[in-house]
C-alpha cells in the first residue's frame, strides 16, 4: 500500500487498533483524481479486512480544503476504465458505498470546502462535524451543466427532504457550517477551535464500545436508511454523460478562464463564480 511512485495523496494513521484516522493530503486544492480514488479503494479495502477497527475518521492537511471536486484536467477515461469494485459499482460510488456499509463507523471531519466529492464523502459518513468559520459544503455540479456522480440525488432526500435536497442540488451554492447543520446536511456546526477535540472524543468514546454492537446498529439503521445501489448507479451513469455535452464543456471552460483549478477567489468562491456562469454569457 505504500510502494508509490508518486506521492501519496492520502494517509492513513492507526492511533489505537480501534480508531483510524484518513488524511486527504492532495495540495493544493484537494481536488480528486484517479490516483486519489486508487487510494482510497486500497484504505477501503484495509478498513474492511481488519477486525479491530471500530472508527474510521475522514480528515484533510490542506488548508481550506476538505475534500473538492474532480480533478478536471486528469484524464476521464483513465476513472471511467478503472475496474468495478466489490458491489458491482464504479470505483468511487463503490467506495462510498462501502463505507456507508462496512461494520465501522466513519465520521467527516470537515474544515473547509467539501464541494462534490467531498460533499458525497461526507453524504456516505455515518456522522458528520464542520467548522462554523471554515466549513463550506457544495454540490455545484448543475451550475456547470454536470448531473453529480457519487450518489447525492439519492442520500440527500433521505437526509434533508426532497424541498432541501433541491434546493442544495439546483442552487449549487456553497452552504455554511450553521445552515449545513440547520439543514441536516451535517450533524453539528461547530466552533472551528472546538472540532478537533469534539470528534476526537467521540472517536475515542465509541471506540471503547464492543464491535458487535456498533456493527450490527449500523447495519439496522442502514437497513431502514440507505438508498438502494440502482439509484447510486443511475446518478453516476448520468455524470458520466453529462461530462461530455458541449453546455458542460463551456461552463468548465469558462471557469478555468476565471482561475478554476488554481489557488485563488475562484477555488475559494466556486458557489459565486458558478452563479455568474449564466450571466451575459
Amino acid at each position: 500500500m505504500h510502494a508509490k511512485t508518486e506521492k501519496a495523496q492520502i494517509r492513513l494513521t492507526r492511533l489505537s487498533s480501534a480508531y483510524w484516522r484518513v488524511t486527504i493530503d492532495n495540495h493544493p486544492l484537494n481536488v480528486m483524481g484517479p490516483q486519489l480514488v486508487r487510494e482510497f479503494g486500497e484504505i477501503i479495502t484495509a478498513v474492511e479486512a481488519d477486525e479491530q477497527v471500530k472508527v474510521l475518521v475522514f480528515e484533510s492537511a490542506v488548508d481550506g480544503f476538505f475534500l473538492n471536486h474532480s480533478d478536471f484536467k486528469a484524464d476521464f477515461k483513465e476513472l471511467t476504465s478503472m475496474p468495478q469494485g466489490p458491489t458491482g459499482l464504479d470505483a468511487w460510488p463503490d467506495i462510498l458505498v462501502r463505507i456507508t456499509r462496512m461494520p465501522v463507523v466513519s465520521i467527516a471531519l470537515i474544515r473547509g470546502r467539501a464541494t462534490g466529492n467531498g460533499s458525497e464523502l461526507a453524504l456516505a459518513c455515518d456522522m458528520s462535524f464542520a467548522s462554523r468559520e471554515k466549513a463550506l459544503l457544495s454540490q455545484w455540479e448543475v451550475g456547470v451543466g454536470l448531473v453529480a456522480g457519487g450518489g447525492p440525488m439519492a442520500r440527500l432526500p433521505r437526509q434533508m427532504g426532497r424541498q432541501r435536497a433541491l434546493e442544495v442540488l439546483l442552487s449549487s451554492n456553497d452552504i455554511g457550517g450553521d445552515l449545513a447543520e440547520a439543514y441536516g446536511y451535517v450533524n453539528r456546526s461547530l466552533p472551528d477551535s472546538e472540532l478537533d477535540s469534539f470528534v476526537d472524543a467521540l472517536a475515542r468514546r465509541i471506540a471503547s464500545f464492543d464491535k458487535w454492537a456498533i456493527a450490527n446498529t449500523k447495519r439496522l439503521v442502514s437497513a431502514a436508511s440507505l438508498p438502494p445501489d440502482v439509484e447510486i448507479a443511475a446518478g453516476w451513469d448520468t455524470c458520466m454523460a453529462s461530462i461530455a455535452r458541449p453546455a458542460a464543456q463551456g461552463k468548465i471552460r469558462a471557469l478555468f478562464e476565471q482561475g478554476f483549478h488554481r489557488p485563488g477567489d475562484a477555488e475559494d468562491r466556486l458557489g459565486f463564480y458558478v452563479g455568474q456562469l449564466g450571466h451575459g454569457g
